[in-house]
């Protein structure tokens, strides 16, 4: 079956078939509800979605999960609108079903679908869920955000682009309050004062760190440094 976008109101098919989800019919055709990708043949017809999801960029840090495993390399959910993949040579570590990985996007297509290296095992730690568009407010200016929250709750955090942010050690149920407070204020001016003002209230006091302007001007992209903040023995240990 190939695939292809759609935008609502577009002609999905005018044969009969069974509806999925996302579509509508009229006059015994079927169309499309929603801006998504189709899947074109077969005997259902429906439609992915794309607002809300994840659109992949080349260079990305993301997180993702493997869902399937096969000869070449692995299925990975990226929260995106169809799974991506790892070839095996783009990881050192055997996965399985479950395992959690962080890995740049490396190529991504018409269709969006993305292919991933610099792939790394994560072990333990949680992963939070936000809203994939209001990542760059957890980093902030230079990574202001991110060290805030690192300081503000000892852990050692990985921020994916693509909504998940995975962290181990230290107090994460204070980091999910926080993160999620973050994300549902994303809009607010002086954010970074109102998460101080949050971490007092738990009764931890902390500043955000003075950044020059040199580090904020050269501050390079900022998912990778996030990576290379921790050892790479922290990751796979």
């Amino acid at each position: 079956m190939s695939k292809k976008v759609v935008i609502p109101g577009e002609l999905i098919s005018a044969e009969r078939k069974r509806l999925g989800s996302n579509v509508f019919v009229s006059n015994g055709k079927i169309y499309s509800k929603v801006l998504g990708i189709s899947e074109e043949g077969g005997e259902k017809a429906s439609v992915v979605p794309l607002e809300g999801r994840y659109p992949p960029q080349q260079d990305d840090v993301v997180i993702g999960v493997v869902t399937r495993a096969i000869f070449a390399g692995y299925n990975i959910n990226i929260n995106s609108f169809v799974e991506s993949f790892i070839p095996k040579s783009a990881i050192r570590d055997d996965l399985k079903v479950g395992d959690l990985v962080s890995a740049k996007v490396e190529y991504v297509n018409e269709l969006r679908e993305a292919d991933l290296g610099f792939a790394r095992r994560l072990y333990g730690g949680e992963v939070i869920e936000v809203t994939p568009v209001r990542t760059p407010r957890l980093i902030g200016k230079g990574g202001s955000m991110l060290e805030l929250l690192k300081q503000g709750t000892g852990c050692d955090i990985i921020i994916g682009k693509n909504g998940r942010v995975w962290a181990r050690n230290g107090n994460t149920e204070l980091l999910k309050k926080v993160v999620l407070f973050i994300n549902d204020n994303s809009f607010k001016s002086n954010l970074t004062n109102s998460v101080e003002e949050f971490f007092k209230a738990e009764g931890i006091p902390v500043s955000a760190p003075k950044r020059d302007a040199d580090r904020v001007n050269n501050f390079v992209e900022e998912s990778e440094v996030i990576v290379n903040d921790l050892e790479e023995s922290e990751l796979l240990n």
